[in-house]
């Protein structure tokens, strides 16, 4: 492992009503661009977001993984669009049903997306296009799941308007807010059982990996986990791999592929891969805060400038962009997706 560390942040003077002075939030943004340019990830501090509440989210998922039985997952499950209420993204997925770069990976998880005005029983859904899969048990976790996202939407948008000021300066606060008013956001629940012994590998073919190597392909990821270390891994610059080890009262930040395209390249989604050889059971909870379904997301003029006045990527609507990507997610059986599999 890279001795080099991650970066902390403290993005207290861009929460609402946080009664900073421009040059607080310079401070703020400077280090926001570093972080992002040099490595793609930081842990982030002082965001609001009660331990209390954090705890009880990574509780929740923890008991729906290792306690609800079997049939109650499969209540849930993950199907292809037209198939059910499924829409080919949210849902449950059962363990090696992930799928990165083309391989399983060794965890089960539950995919939750912006609400769309879908309701169960009137499928068929196109891709993205139906409703929420919530899990029936523990009792009272959707409520606490969905507080819990409007918490991180306000972080989600405290957090785009740090960017937009560390490249444009205090008029770009606003460049990013503008994209992801409406935010198509993504919630996983995701459960990583130790490695097995026959799957320890860990190699940069991806094989034996808990999850396997990638880049976010969206706008920011804001990722709660438990205390396991050693899990989470990061590709610094120079090839090596970091240690993204929780810290107490921090979310792990990482930029994605939107960003990039945004930046121009000036800022790059970083590889990061998880391989879980512990001893116990290894529970996170990432949230994605995304651009609208709708946005055009290209080169900011500014970015341009900066990166030498060649535009290095073309214009893609997210929404597009996001079913391509889902499409390619998980291994299909033939009746459907994940239903009565596992």
């Amino acid at each position: 492992m890279s001795p080099i560390t991650l970066p902390t942040i403290d993005i207290s003077p861009f929460l609402p009503n946080s009664g900073c002075t421009p040059s607080e939030k310079q401070e703020c943004a400077a280090s926001i661009y570093s972080a992002c340019h040099d490595t793609g990830f930081f842990y982030l501090k002082n965001h609001s977001i009660p331990s209390t509440q954090s705890n009880e989210i990574l509780s929740l998922a923890c008991a729906f993984f290792t306690t609800a039985p079997l049939t109650e997952k499969h209540f849930i499950a993950r199907q292809n669009p037209g198939v059910g209420d499924g829409d080919g993204a949210r849902g449950w997925q059962r363990i090696g049903e992930n799928v990165t770069g083309g391989k399983p990976d060794w965890h089960e998880a539950v995919d939750l997306y912006r609400n769309v005005g879908a309701r169960e029983g009137e499928g068929p859904f196109e891709c993205l296009m139906g409703p929420n899969k919530w899990p029936r048990t523990p009792e009272g976790l959707r409520k606490k799941y969905e507080e819990y996202v409007e918490s991180m939407l306000m972080l989600g948008k405290a957090v785009v308007k740090s960017m937009g000021w560390a490249l444009l300066g205090e008029e770009g606060e606003g460049v990013f807010v503008r994209d992801t008013k409406e935010s198509f956001w993504v919630m996983r629940l995701i459960g990583y059982p130790p490695l097995p012994a026959s799957e320890e590998g860990g190699g940069e073919d991806g094989e034996g990996v808990s999850c396997g190597v990638h880049t976010d392909y969206g706008c920011v990821t804001l990722l709660l986990a438990d205390e396991t270390k050693g899990a989470l891994q990061v590709q610094a610059r120079d090839g090596s791999w970091i240690n993204a080890d929780p810290m107490p009262g921090a979310f792990v930040v990482n930029i994605g592929d939107m960003m990039e395209r945004w930046t121009n390249g000036l800022w790059k989604s970083t590889r990061h891969r998880v391989i879980h050889r512990g001893d116990g059971y290894r529970v996170s909870v990432p949230f994605f805060f995304e651009p609208d379904f709708g946005a055009l997301v290209e080169p900011l003029d500014g970015c341009i400038r900066r990166t030498g006045g060649e535009r290095r990527s073309e214009g893609v609507r997210y929404g597009d962009h996001l079913r391509g990507k889902v499409m390619g997610n998980f291994i299909n059986d033939g009746d459907g997706g994940s239903n009565h599999n596992g």
